[in-house]
């Protein structure tokens, strides 16, 4: 049952060692690389040292701190995609998942069958979600290079008494010659508005 061959890493968290060692066990024979933590304190141990799983899919009821805690955290940190196991379907639990971003909700007790489509699932959500943040942050480097170049133009019209185009112009040919990129001008621009000296 390799249904998975590009080896997703998953973190599986329960407190429940036989669930865990059974969960474990099914899901590596379905390709994949499994962790596993028995506890929130254990799983932040685990991230601490460095590990980035693919997905991370917690029991909501455990002792102490609860899944749904660790859920809260992994959201904020790193953006870790999740998905809760709880024993029993609850609405104010699975509107907490919700809220709190959770790629799937499972009710206890789950085979590895039933975990395999759910986790595809979760993981293919998850990269159209790391997708949207990454033309996310694209859009918003781009404004702000848009926004830095306008007040570059602005500030080269007055030192030189320019008109917007010409401008433009003297900025970009000070790019090319200095074979740099026009936003990283602009930078300098703004930085040195008081002693600009684009040159000849």
């Amino acid at each position: 049952m390799n249904a998975n061959t590009n080896k997703h890493s998953l973190l599986l968290v329960d407190d429940d060692r036989v669930v865990l060692a059974v969960l474990a066990l099914g899901l590596s024979k379905a390709g994949y690389t499994v962790s596993t933590a028995e506890s929130v304190d254990e799983t932040e141990a685990l991230l601490a040292g460095g590990e980035r799983p693919d997905l991370a899919i917690l029991d909501v009821n455990m002792p102490g701190r609860s899944g749904l805690e660790l859920a809260e955290r992994l959201h904020s940190f790193d953006h870790i995609p999740f998905m809760l196991l709880t024993a029993y379907s609850d609405q104010e639990i699975v509107e907490q998942a919700a809220a709190c971003g959770a790629l799937g909700y499972l009710v206890k007790p789950v085979d590895t069958r039933q975990l395999v489509p759910a986790i595809e699932a979760a993981l293919a959500r998850a990269a159209e979600l790391r997708s949207l943040r990454m033309t996310g942050q694209q859009l918003q480097n781009a404004l702000n290079s848009e926004r830095e170049i306008s007040i570059a133009i602005g500030i080269t019209m007055v030192q030189y008494r320019l008109g917007r185009k010409a401008a433009f112009e003297l900025l970009r040919k000070t790019a090319r010659s200095q074979r740099r990129k026009l936003a990283e001008l602009a930078i300098d621009v703004i930085k040195a508005s008081e002693t600009l000296n684009l040159g000849d």
